[in-house]
């Protein structure tokens, strides 16, 4: 009852998979573009298309599933000319989600020691929570729950921040910034860059809007390569460094399965492409990839066409992760499984036939956890 009656206190927005902002006002009018489920969030409606944010005020585990369901419920909804740039608020609750590759092909390495690359990437319900709000101080303040997460500028952030505020000309805002954080370190996951668009995305709205996400796309790019990523509606097809984003319209369904499994072990990029062995590359076209993909679907693509080509160099680095592999190809229900990015998570399509003896073999296992989730994207004009 004291959650249903929590309903009542506030108004959410809905954009970027999933991302909340809490309004403590009950007469604001919303955007519909942005309205989202409260009660859906706090588990007494189904969600539509989006995974639904962690509970402000619950450390989140790693056990809990976000999911995200073809179902749609409308709690609240109002025209777009309701909302103007000038209805921003003061605090802001975002769900920041991680992404996987279902396909990573390194092309080249380049002259300046970068690779370029071609990759699906696909946005899921497992990810972070940043609390965003505005400040009278003359400086960002941050913190993370994380050990070992750089609280300095070297944090992105902060640097996302910094880069809002040089971009918007907005250089006397400033922020602070909490962020629950879930997605692990060196995980091939992408969770410090889904951070970054969550900030950029979120100041932008504490600022009142002052950049389209066209300009949040192009400026995301100066910050590193899978934020771009971030911005999409939850597909879309990369190459360059990662930067250059083609938009998957629309995207691929939410809803499918899958459950995330990452040891302990890490590896840093640099690593796995410093044993990159580049005669050992695929020869498989990423267009064709892509587009096979995106006819066939993530369950019915052959195997053949899972291919990351910084898996082999991270096996070779970490050859405990090779024999994590085998062990969950041999797990009744999974598609298919493969590492994402460069490792050293690795992602496994479907479900289980038996879940309650998959998580006690592998989630239980020392050294090991498991997150379970979904697909997700946003709606188109969200």
């Amino acid at each position: 009852e004291n959650r249903k009656q929590e309903a009542t206190e506030y108004i959410i927005h809905l954009h970027l998979f999933g991302q909340t902002t809490y309004h403590q006002t009950r007469n604001m009018t919303v955007s519909k573009a942005l309205a989202t489920l409260l009660l859906a969030t706090i588990g007494a409606l189904p969600t539509h298309g989006f995974a639904p944010s962690t509970h402000a005020h619950r450390m989140p585990t790693k056990n809990d599933v976000f999911s995200a369901t073809s179902q749609k419920s409308a709690v609240y909804a109002a025209t777009d000319s309701d909302v103007t740039s000038k209805s921003s608020t003061d605090a802001l609750t975002l769900f920041s989600p991680c992404k996987i590759n279902l396909f990573l092909r390194i092309i080249r390495k380049r002259p300046d020691g970068f690779h370029d690359l071609a990759s699906l990437f696909q946005a899921v319900g497992f990810g972070d929570t940043l609390h965003l709000s505005l400040t009278d101080k003359d400086a960002d303040e941050f913190t993370c729950n994380m050990e070992g997460v750089p609280t300095d500028s070297s944090n992105l952030v902060l640097r996302a921040l910094e880069l809002m505020r040089q971009k918007t000309d907005r250089k006397n805002v400033f922020f602070k910034a909490d962020l629950v954080k879930r997605v692990p370190a060196q995980a091939g996951l992408g969770g410090g860059s889904a951070n970054a668009a969550t900030a950029m995305w979120g100041a932008n709205e504490l600022m009142g809007n002052p950049a389209t996400l066209d300009e949040l796309i192009e400026w995301s790019g100066e910050l590193g390569s899978d934020i771009t990523f971030f911005l999409s509606r939850g597909t879309a097809y990369c190459t360059g460094r990662g930067e250059i984003m083609t938009a998957i319209d629309p995207p691929l369904p939410s809803g499918a399965k899958l459950s995330i499994v990452k040891p302990d072990l890490g590896l840093s990029t640099p690593k796995v492409f410093g044993a990159l062995d580049y005669d050992g590359l695929s020869e498989e076209n990423p267009e064709g990839l892509r587009d096979t993909f995106l006819k066939e679907g993530v369950v019915n693509t052959d195997d053949k066409y899972y291919i990351n080509d910084l898996e082999q160099p991270a096996f070779d680095c970490l050859p405990e992760l090779k024999a994590l592999k085998d062990e969950l190809l041999e797990v009744e229900g999974f598609d298919h499984v493969m590492m994402s990015g460069s490792g050293t998570s690795i992602f496994c399509i479907g479900e289980p036939a038996d879940k309650e003896a998959f998580m006690k073999e592998f989630d239980s296992r020392d050294g090991v956890s498991v997150f379970n989730a979904e697909f997700i994207n946003r709606e188109e004009g969200c």
